[in-house]
């Protein structure tokens, strides 16, 4: 709908009496332009006003109540702060409170209910505190008592937490230098930002409007210098939507553990006795079908998603596909006609509240996509999904497809071209990100149970024909039985009894649901809870794993780079190749001191956790000593001068993050390779929290696998008597990972006392053997002082490149 804008004529008053003593012209508007439609509103751009006439208050002094969402127009183009271009704040209930000759911008709080409160009452309960973020004049009082509010300051508030993200990566050497991050001490500059009155638009259900922001420091970080023209100023256009409240007719479903998804919490004191008083409602869109019942029916008003016009062909028309899959679900739970997707029309607002987005976002760095979602937080009810895809993933992911299979294959269209596989990925990537905007979580179990779900994270599927890796069969293409299931519980049951049946049929058929608390740290316990692995059992699939790696380091050269291009580039593209098994190690290494357990039910079934069998742990600790050998950890001779060649240019950020950190500028040191690929297994073997649960489980059951068991397996497997320099990076590495963990204020005491009296054993062999280097290791070993300062030195020495999107374990989710 457009609306005709209309200059509104007379004389400015100087005060609300004298506004209200002129009813017919209401002179408070002069040489503004009307935009009415959720609110009557009032731009004025020479004075840089932007007015809302708000209701006339009622008895407790609220005007009027809005959803109210602030969010980026424009980002930073700096990754680990996910300052995008489509980032949403948090969803709050804004309420509107005259209070005197004031107005006051209020967040209230639904969370917590009063007893016996209507849920669709969004004050909450008087016990629990509310937030008021902004106050302003009233500029007129209008004869029907309502009144008129200048919000142009309140645009310029920081709604989103732009602060907070670019301070939040200060100094992360610990050093007091320069900050790495994004900086620190930045802080929203008033005078240099102020609300855009051309840019409001409104609607009958909704008002859009932008302002300009700056924030200013004298520390910025690297990211910010990498980018910024000023980097002591960054400015953002910050984008804000107040939304009508959805009225009545939504359902609230149950959250059920087994099922997943995201939840918006409610504390209902009207709870009964004996109840749980905190309860969740899983978030959902409306749907609604045409003809009740269980019987497949179109809808009264379907899901609608539109793909970024700037996303280049042909990953438009990718994304177009890939989401689409949704379509398949949904139709599978009833619903005719229920999703689809279309490219965004030219002039359509991607920020409109009424828009479902798939933006598609370019930074200096590669980094992760993300899906969000704008709630209602009285019900869980989902008024707009907003997904961000980073363009860097999928150049990011051709480089290693090409490590791969080599860059003549590039826009071939053969099963192993990296443009085309690249697609596939993508088609994926976007239906998993529409899936979080959907309500859906991730299931990193799916990858266990022939590529169940969307919703987890899928490595490409590399296959060895005639020696050589193959990609024919990278990705999947469709949705998942789990994704099936999700759909028919979330949205397809009638109500929760139904949705409890859905949930029910899904443990009773053994489908597998791990979300990210059990998953995304490499020490956690669910031996099905593995990120970026593929196959039905993590053990095996690392061995196959490491003879795909092993085939593709053998074939690694020149061949991947094209024509004219710059051999250094062959030091970037060597990286995911030689960690290739990284993901494989860490979902292997959780079936040590691991479990298989459920987010169970009383009476659902699966209610105990069973550890993983003493075998299986044996066995996943033999495959992951075999990744410690020289042979499993030695680049091939003819590779060195290959990845010694030097990059000649400006700098590069997006090229220098992705290497291997060598002391000898641009010539390849292969034994630092080694300590990274030792690193990975090391640091997954040895977490404190896993040989917790080793040590526990062996004090239940003598026969399981024991802390004493891995350290002597561990210590025969490196520590050997050859004198060849790899072999004797391993062992340091390893001893000194030992001692490491040892010393970890978080290892417990009895595993501590353990390790430490193994290292003292194997320090005085050493010590006492004569050679060099395990003289000089042995001896340091045994002084606490020295050993100390190697373990420190270690840590700090052996820097492992990003691994997911961005960060490694910087702590960068994927939502």
């Amino acid at each position: 709908m457009r609306f005709t804008d209309a200059i509104v004529t007379g004389m400015l008053l100087a005060s609300p009496a004298m506004a209200k003593s002129d009813p017919s012209t209401k002179p408070v508007f002069k040489g503004t332009v009307s935009r009415d439609g959720l609110l009557p509103t009032h731009i004025d751009k020479t004075n840089g006003r932007i007015l809302f006439t708000l209701p006339a208050a009622g008895a407790n002094g609220v005007a009027v109540r809005f959803l109210f969402t602030a969010s980026l127009r424009t980002g930073l183009g700096a990754a680990p702060t996910f300052l995008d271009r489509g980032r949403i704040g948090a969803t709050q209930v804004l309420a509107f409170r005259r209070i005197g000759k004031k107005v006051a911008a209020q967040f209230e709080n639904p969370r917590f209910r009063a007893t016996g409160a209507d849920t669709l009452d969004p004050s909450g309960s008087a016990d629990f505190a509310t937030s008021i973020v902004w106050m302003g004049d009233v500029v007129a009082t209008l004869p029907d008592g309502s009144v008129v509010v200048d919000m142009s300051d309140f645009l310029t508030e920081d709604l989103v937490g732009i602060a907070d993200s670019l301070n939040q990566s200060s100094d992360t050497a610990g050093t007091g230098d320069a900050p790495q991050g994004a900086g620190k001490g930045f802080h929203r500059d008033a005078k240099l930002s102020a609300a855009v009155p051309e840019s409001l638009k409104a609607f009958p259900q909704n008002i859009e409007v932008d302002a300009i922001q700056t924030y200013v420091s004298d520390t910025p970080g690297d990211e910010v210098s990498n980018i910024a023209p000023e980097p002591k100023r960054v400015s953002f256009t910050v984008h804000a939507s107040f939304v009508a409240l959805p009225g009545p007719g939504f359902e609230p479903r149950h959250f059920d553990p087994r099922m997943g998804g995201f939840s918006t919490q409610q504390v209902n004191f009207a709870a009964p006795l004996g109840k749980d008083v905190v309860g969740d409602f899983a978030n959902r869109f409306r749907l609604e079908k045409v003809i009740p019942g269980a019987a497949p029916s179109p809808v009264k008003k379907p899901i609608v998603y539109y793909i970024d016009s700037r996303a280049p062909q042909p990953i438009q028309d990718a994304l177009v596909d890939g989401v689409s899959w949704w379509s398949d679900a949904f139709t599978a739970a009833g619903f005719v006609g229920a999703f689809r997707v279309e490219t965004l029309p030219t002039g359509v607002d991607p920020l409109d509240v009424r828009y479902n987005i798939v933006n598609w976002d370019d930074r200096a760095t590669r980094g992760w996509s993300y899906g969000q979602e704008i709630v209602d937080p009285r019900t869980g009810e989902i008024v707009k999904g907003m997904v961000v895809l980073g363009s860097l993933r999928t150049r990011q992911d051709i480089q290693i497809y090409e490590g791969l299979v080599g860059a003549s294959e590039i826009n071939t269209g053969s099963a192993n071209d990296p443009v085309r596989v690249a697609l596939a990925r993508m088609r994926q990537l976007g239906a998993h990100e529409v899936g979080h905007t959907l309500g859906f979580a991730h299931n990193f179990a799916a990858s266990t149970q022939a590529r169940a779900s969307v919703m987890d994270y899928p490595p490409p599927r590399i296959g060895l024909v005639g020696g050589k890796p193959d990609l024919s069969d990278a990705y999947a293409a469709g949705i998942g039985a789990w994704d099936k299931a999700s759909v028919a519980w979330l949205y397809g049951a009638p109500d929760d009894a139904a949705a409890d049946m859905v949930a029910k049929a899904a443990v009773d058929v053994g489908m597998r649901y791990v979300h990210d608390t059990d998953a995304r740290s490499p020490d956690t316990a669910q031996r099905w809870g593995g990120l970026w692995d593929d196959g039905a059992n993590p053990i095996t699939e690392l061995t196959r794993m490491m003879t795909v790696r092993r085939a593709a380091i053998d074939r690694f050269g020149l061949a991947m780079l094209e024509p004219g291009e710059p051999v250094a580039d062959l030091r970037r593209r060597f990286v995911p190749i030689w960690l290739l098994h990284r993901y494989e190690v860490i979902a292997a290494a959780k079936s040590i001191g691991g479990a298989d357990f459920s987010y169970a039910v009383a009476g659902g079934g699966n209610e105990a956790a069973q550890p993983v069998s003493a075998s299986d742990q044996r066995a996943a600790l033999e495959v992951l000593l075999a990744t410690l050998t020289p042979e499993a950890l030695r680049v091939p001779d003819r590779l060195i001068p290959l990845l010694s060649s030097p990059r000649n240019g400006s700098d590069n950020r997006q090229f220098a993050i992705e290497l291997l950190s060598t002391a000898h500028g641009p010539l390849f040191d292969p034994l630092v390779a080694a300590d990274v690929g030792a690193e990975i297994t090391l640091g997954s073997l040895l977490s404190p929290a896993r040989l917790a649960r080793v040590s526990a489980q062996h004090a239940i059951d003598s026969s399981a696998l024991g802390v004493q068991e891995i350290v002597d397996r561990l210590i025969a497997a490196t520590v050997t008597a050859r004198s060849d320099s790899l072999s004797q990076r391993i062992a340091y590495r390893t001893l000194v990972s030992l001692a490491a963990t040892a010393d970890n204020r978080t290892t417990t005491p009895e595993v501590a006392l353990l390790i430490d009296a193994r290292l003292v054993s194997i320090a005085s062999m050493l010590a006492n053997r004569g050679d060099g280097w395990g003289a000089s290791l042995g001896r340091k070993l045994l002084i606490p002082e020295a050993r100390a300062k190697l373990v420190t030195e270690q840590q700090r020495n052996v820097p492992v490149p990003p691994a997911d999107p961005i960060g490694g374990d910087s702590g960068y989710m994927d939502f």
